[in-house]
């Protein structure tokens, strides 16, 4: 046997998707889950058989309990036929236990590779299905070439990829003089913000149990001959130790922080924002997205992360929402930001815009997601800088993440015994590159030569700025 985790196994709800197997089968198919036809029926199928197996063990063995004593008290015949009778039930109670113990398998690893529900208002489709959820001030710089992130890091020796090739291999950088200072004053800036909201500090382990990271969801969605592994594998598993991979946000290091524990309802939201290198093995996978920055394998990301009970995520969801606005609100210019109907003005980094994505790219645990993405000038297009999901208690019932409800919210039929899944949530506060990205190619400076001079960067970043905030590139804005 391999060694995992030393978590018990997930809990999972066989009778919820048993009684729902027509939204199930189409949540999987518009979300194009990597689930073979007809799974969804066969769960339901399965778990028929494993109730009616469940019973007739059940009094198979309630049976046995009760032929030890009609053994004593017979004697001659009547005792030979009970002996029988007994030993018929033993090799009757082995075949449905092993019948039981087969289905209960099977049953198992179908369910587990059931994706979340879905939120009713997300779209349903792929990426290019998302729905805005803001509306723009001014016009986005134009698209501008000579606004490239990686030109401008170059100009000003804030990056370098090429020494970073020959050390690693591509999508590897440097990060040099003020390009490394930006990073820790983004840093600091993210997460003083959080810390402002009532988020714990948290730093984390990289290095995570493979068992942990799929159970918080991390499933590779590539089903094709060469599929593209989500995470840098560590550590091969042997009966002795756990498969050891490097982790590719904090989130699953975070949700770990809780995993097997029950907390009083009184304590909850449970709220933490972690920081964290993220390893991502699939990096140069993606075409013109590997340029630079944009889709690195190793980069420094803050995340928020939170613990709620049953009725709290949605409330959480727009609490982190609001926050991820408040961290980028003084990077930049303006905002008209709607959601619920609800319209707040905020500055961003240069044009930004938040969207409600579609079933396509929630991923296995996200029951809804939001993306804020930034207009990159240099890149020509928009660039997601943080993303926001509600995975309700999809996690917890794989992490076994429960809450004890107070004595005011228990009802007479669940009283002393209510310990439901708590609901998580997880949150972008700052992925660095991401961030650099935008603001090197909206912050660039060029001379009347039509060179690269310097950086304009957000006076909100000052204060954060190591050293003595003097630079020859940098000025305040």
């Amino acid at each position: 046997a391999q060694c995992s985790s030393s978590l018990p196994r997930p809990r999972l709800d066989y009778k919820d998707i048993s009684e729902n197997v027509l939204y199930k089968s189409h949540n999987v198919f518009n979300r194009k889950s990597p689930m073979p036809v007809g799974a969804v029926q066969s769960i339901a199928r399965l778990y028929e058989e494993h109730k009616q197996l469940s019973s007739t063990l059940n009094a198979k063995l309630f049976a046995r309990s009760k032929i030890g004593g009609k053994i004593r008290d017979s004697a001659g015949t009547s005792r030979d036929a009970a002996k029988e009778e007994a030993k018929a039930l033993k090799a009757e109670i082995s075949s449905l236990e092993t019948q039981l113990a087969e289905a209960d398998e099977v049953l198992y690893r179908l369910a587990l590779s059931v994706p979340n529900d879905t939120h009713k208002d997300t779209p349903i489709g792929p990426e290019d299905a998302a729905v805005t959820l803001a509306t723009f001030g001014p016009p986005p710089t134009p698209a501008d070439p000579s606004r490239d992130h990686v030109a401008i890091g170059k100009a000003l020796d804030l990056l370098d990829f090429e020494a970073a090739s020959t050390v690693t291999g591509s999508s590897w950088y440097y990060l040099l003089n003020e390009g490394a200072l930006l990073e820790l004053s983004l840093t600091q800036y993210a997460l003083n913000k959080a810390l402002s909201r009532g988020f714990r500090p948290t730093i984390t382990p990289d290095v995570i149990r493979s068992d942990v990271a799929t159970r918080c969801g991390f499933q590779p969605r590539d089903t094709g001959d060469a599929p593209v592994h989500q995470m840098y594998h560590l550590q091969k598993a042997t009966p002795a130790q756990p498969e050891l991979v490097l982790s590719g946000t904090a989130e699953i290091p975070l949700a770990g922080l809780f995993a097997n524990k029950i907390h009083e309802q009184s304590m909850l939201p449970l709220k933490h924002v972690g920081l964290g290198r993220a390893f991502r093995s699939e990096a140069g996978a993606r075409g013109a997205d590997t340029r630079g920055l944009y889709r690195v394998h190793q980069f420094s990301k803050l995340e928020l992360f939170a613990v709620t009970t049953e009725e709290g995520s949605e409330t959480m969801m727009q609490e982190m929402l609001d926050l991820q606005v408040d961290i980028f609100s003084n990077l930049g210019l303006t905002l008209r930001y709607v959601v619920f109907k609800l319209v707040i003005n905020y500055l961003l980094i240069d044009l930004i815009r938040v969207l409600d994505m579609p079933t396509e790219e929630l991923g296995a645990s996200a029951y809804r997601k939001y993306d804020i993405e930034a207009w990159m000038p240099g890149r020509g297009s928009w660039g997601e800088i943080s993303s926001t999901s509600n995975c309700t208690d999809y996690q917890s019932r794989r992490l076994h993440i429960r809450y004890r409800k107070s004595a005011s919210e228990e009802s007479v039929e669940t009283k002393g015994s209510s310990i439901p899944f708590a609901h998580t949530l997880n949150g972008t506060a700052a992925a660095i590159p991401r961030l650099i990205v935008a603001l090197l190619e909206n912050g660039a400076q060029f001379g009347e030569d039509g060179r690269v001079k310097g950086l304009a960067l957000p006076s909100a970043l000052k204060p954060f700025w190591p050293g003595k905030n003097t630079s020859s590139c940098i000025s305040w804005s």
